[in-house]
Order: C-alpha cells, then structure tokens, then sequence
C-alpha cells in the first residue's frame, strides 16, 4: 500500500511546521539581548506571521481549514472576564 501525501497533507504540514516557527521565534525574540538581535527577530517573526497567514488563507480557500464564527455571547463573556468585570 502507497502512502499518499496529497496537496492537503503537505499543506497541513507547511502549517503546522510555520506555527511552531513563529512560536520558537517569539521565544527567541523575548530572549534577545540586544536591540539588533532583537529588531532581526522581529522581522523573522513578521515573515513568518505571513507565511502562516497565506497558508490559512488558501487551505481556507479550499475549505481544508474551516472556522466557526464564535457567538456573540462567548465573545462578550470572554471580553468581560479578561476585562475584570
């Protein structure tokens, strides 16, 4: 039996691979020492947001990532309890 890695595997795959960048780099970005390391990290991460981001965006094109607009009732509960009300 073959194992197929479609264009939608390899795609969740980009995904989850740029997710897990933008997490070490934030990480690295919080630790840096000075203010050049700092500003080099910066703009990774940016790159790396938008590489994330055009994934998204064409897997939820293809409807290979569906999300669910959240009621606005748990938006409100959330903003209240983050607010301190």
């Amino acid at each position: 039996m073959q194992n197929v890695f479609d264009e939608k595997a390899k795609m969740t795959d980009l995904l989850n691979c740029e997710k897990h960048m933008a997490s070490a780099y934030n990480t690295f970005l919080a630790e840096s020492e000075t203010s050049a390391v700092m500003s080099c990290l910066s703009g990774i991460l940016t790159d790396e947001h938008s590489i994330q981001n055009e994934l998204f965006t064409e897997m939820s094109a293809k409807g290979w990532y569906k999300t669910e607009k959240a009621e606005d009732t748990k938006v409100n509960a959330a903003k209240q309890q983050f607010a301190g009300n």
